[in-house]
C-alpha cells in the first residue's frame, strides 16, 4: 500500500488521487469507441418504445371506437 501525498500535501493512503488523475487522463479514444458500440442497444429500445406507444394508441382507438 503506497503512502502518497495529494496536491496540497494531504495524506492519500489509498492512492484515490493518483487514480482519480490517470482516469481523467486517458486518452478519449476508447470512451469514442465504447459510446459507438452502445448506440446500437440505445436505438433499439428507442424503437421498442416507439412501437409500444403506437400499439397503446392502437388499442385505445380502437377501443373507444
Amino acid at each position: 500500500m503506497a503512502n502518497t501525498q495529494g496536491p496540497q500535501g494531504n495524506n492519500d493512503p489509498a492512492g484515490s488521487t493518483q487514480m482519480f488523475r490517470a482516469f481523467v487522463d486517458e486518452p478519449p479514444q476508447g470512451r469514442r469507441q465504447q459510446a459507438a458500440a452502445s448506440s446500437g442497444p440505445r436505438l433499439g429500445l428507442i424503437i421498442g418504445v416507439v412501437v409500444a406507444v403506437v400499439v397503446v394508441a392502437a388499442v385505445a382507438w380502437l377501443a373507444l371506437k
